[in-house]
């Protein structure tokens, strides 16, 4: 679980610097590096995303229905 949780420290670093680099690419009129940051950072959404729905599998594990005592 600490390895998730430190992924998912990583993944919001890269997306608050890609944001930065979005704002830069588009205040310095340099928009290849506006596309390149916004391709890592809807990138980084997608992959954070899949880390939060892999996580809260884990933590709510599926209800098996009781059995029947025969």
């Amino acid at each position: 679980m600490g390895k998730k949780v430190a992924l998912n420290v990583l993944y919001n670093i890269c997306i608050m610097l890609s944001l930065y680099g979005i704002y830069w690419g588009f205040s310095n009129k340099q928009y290849i590096v506006l596309v390149v940051a916004l391709f890592i950072a809807i990138l980084c959404v997608i992959l954070k995303i899949g880390l939060i729905k892999e996580i809260r599998q884990m933590e709510r594990p599926v209800p098996q229905p009781p059995q029947k005592k025969k």
